[in-house]
């Protein structure tokens, strides 16, 4: 009977173990990397015919799509220099993106710039080239 019980707790312990390697984690928070980056502004006149400033966007929102998401999993605004960050991720892909203006006037609808990410192992900081939006 003792030979019985033991092959049944180690044919339990071996299925357990294979079903915890199998599972793969999806993008998203739980993790120990970041993604990071700034966002830059050029800001027009009101019919974008005229440059009047450029400067890295103090309190802008930047949103963070993971994986294949629907809609935005999270979001932070930059800081004042311009700056942004998404602590705590797991390996994968994600979109970050901001809203700009559309300089061609066919709508007044925002527009967004995306960029795709994607964090190829534990514990890595990945930076975002520069996010340019249009006001």
């Amino acid at each position: 009977m003792k030979l019985q019980s033991k092959t049944f707790y180690l044919s339990c312990l071996t299925i357990l173990l294979l079903a915890m390697m199998s599972c793969s984690k999806e993008p998203g928070t739980g993790g120990n990397s970041t993604i990071y980056g700034k966002v830059y502004v050029r800001d027009y006149n009101s019919t974008f015919t005229l440059l009047e400033d450029e400067y890295y966007g103090q309190d802008v929102d930047v949103f963070l799509i993971y994986g294949d998401d629907r809609s935005y999993s999270d979001h932070v605004r930059t800081s004042y220099d311009g700056s942004y960050e998404f602590k705590y991720l797991r390996p994968g892909n994600y979109h970050v993106y901001c809203y700009s203006s559309d300089s061609t006037l066919q709508s007044h609808a925002l527009l967004p710039i995306i960029s795709d990410v994607t964090i190829d192992k534990k514990n890595q900081e990945v930076e975002v080239t520069t996010i340019e939006i249009l006001k």
